[in-house]
């Protein structure tokens, strides 16, 4: 049998970082399988969380991740609709959930809610809720109905244990008596998540739940409902928690970056997707950089851990940055072609603005800010020239300076390597360091102690005649303090 896998958001908004890698995971465990298949199934049974567009968002991010669904409400299949709402039309919660009671898996309930909800808070803890209904006849919640009664079908909860395995957190067992007996379908007649999942499950033929360890605590009510229908129970697959520190878990609420807002900061899906598929899971290789297609040769559900996994912006930064410089020059230059637009008004080569910029910037959005230099020559300190590591002061960069000017006063090829060439042959001449005459230069042209690009680089970009007035204005500058 083939393995069917399902991702199955609520559209309540943006995608959460530990959402899309349930999904990430969802789609290696099908795509393991030669025939598998990945299923995108909307699930908005609950009404008052919905949020207009939030659909538009989900669509948008398993896209741009390359997590291509092979079922869904966009493509179609075999087993659609695959929005619950949709599905619910039909009537097939409603169907299900009295066929449910019939084989004693639930019952009809018609205790008043806001009473329960009062008692809840209440009791808190030492809360049991004994459901008198379930001692009521056939005959007399027919009559009940028949009278207008408003009631809810609730699950029944059989004595005894509920033990299932799971290829995470192993063979799991509890106390019937330690389940709460859920409602399954509410008195508007939509499902529960906890009733709508299972019925959904079963009729799509999943045969591997991908989800959150937060629901480990309810996978026995759900097989409860499976084996009171008689249905096969499907693997489970319950993936620990993206924690934002050891104690608090990853959340919007408390400002932790969605997909979508680490986009706009500048990170690549492809990196992201990198990223959080390592967040839980260790790969065999010692390495850390894997495509989509490396991603499902290497996956394994076995090396999923139990304990969750905290999220680290700056290792992030990293491996983007490392997806940013893996890329070859044309497909990165058209990439960052806007950033550097929208910081360079100058006429100057942007392909080699973007050839420097690679080589440093780990997001996209840093760009724009790298490149200020370029379009305003902004006033600095002196005190800068006074670098340790490169053996400069003032005095040092004064004379180093001079010498340049007058090179290239004379030189008459502007480009990188003509310019290399020139300045390389300079300190041994001035018998100097390199770092002392290069420094200097750099700083004198740009205003700045450190940036993209050496001084080669950043002189060509300028052209001569900007490079020139810069360092005229710089040396100027340290002839006056030295008076």
């Amino acid at each position: 049998m083939a393995i069917r896998t399902r991702f199955a958001p609520s559209p309540t908004g943006y995608m959460h970082i530990g959402n899309l890698r349930t999904a990430l995971y969802a789609y290696l465990v099908a795509r393991k399988d030669p025939e598998g298949v990945f299923i995108l199934r909307i699930e908005d049974t609950d009404q008052g969380r919905l949020v207009e567009g939030a659909t538009d968002i989900i669509y948008d991010t398993i896209r741009a991740c390359g997590l291509k669904h092979d079922e869904g409400p966009d493509v179609g299949g075999n087993y659609g609709p695959y929005v619950q709402s949709e599905r619910m039309k039909s009537g097939i919660y409603k169907e299900y959930a009295h066929k449910l009671i019939t084989r004693g898996g639930a019952h009809y309930c018609f205790c008043d809610e806001e009473m329960l909800q009062a008692r809840r808070e209440a009791e808190g803890d030492s809360f049991k809720y004994d459901d008198p209904c379930k001692k009521l006849s056939a005959e007399e919640c027919e009559k009940r109905i028949a009278e207008g009664a408003q009631y809810v079908i609730r699950q029944t909860i059989p004595e005894g244990q509920t033990s299932f395995d799971d290829e995470v957190y192993g063979t799991i067992t509890v106390d019937n008596a330690d389940l709460d007996e859920q409602v399954l379908l509410k008195s508007d007649g939509f499902p529960t998540y906890n009733f709508a999942n299972v019925i959904d499950d079963h009729m799509m033929g999943i045969t591997d739940v991908v989800r959150g360890m937060e629901y480990l605590s309810s996978t026995p009510k759900y097989n409860l409902i499976y084996e009171a229908f008689g249905w096969d129970i499907p693997r489970y697959i319950h993936c620990p928690p993206v924690m934002k520190d050891e104690h608090n878990k990853l959340s919007k609420r408390n400002g932790d970056a969605s997909f979508q807002d680490l986009v706009a900061k500048g990170y690549l899906p492809e990196a992201i997707l990198n990223y959080i598929a390592l967040l839980g899971w260790s790969p065999e290789e010692d390495r850390e950089i894997f495509t989509l297609d490396e991603l499902v040769q290497a996956f394994n559900v076995k090396r999923i851990g139990k304990v969750g996994a905290i999220f680290d912006p700056e290792k992030l930064k990293w491996l983007n940055g490392m997806w940013l410089r893996g890329m070859d020059l044309d497909s990165y230059y058209k990439l960052v072609k806007p950033y550097i637009d929208q910081a360079v008004k100058r006429d100057c080569d942007r392909r080699k603005i973007a050839e420097i910029v690679q080589q440093r910037a780990k997001t996209l959005a840093e760009i724009p800010e790298m490149l200020g230099f370029i379009d305003e020559f902004r006033s600095y300190s002196n005190e800068l020239y006074n670098h340790k590591k490169m053996k400069t002061n003032p005095q040092i960069a004064l004379t180093s300076l001079k010498a340049v000017r007058e090179v290239l006063e004379a030189q008459e090829d502007w480009s990188t390597e003509a310019l290399h060439d020139t300045l390389m042959a300079l300190p041994a001449k001035l018998e100097m360091k390199n770092g002392q005459v290069l420094f200097p230069l750099r700083l004198a042209i740009t205003g700045e102690q450190s940036g993209p690009g050496g001084a080669m680089e950043v002189a060509s970009i300028l052209g001569k005649e900007e490079t020139l007035r810069r360092l005229d204005l710089s040396i100027a500058q340290l002839e006056n303090e030295a008076e």
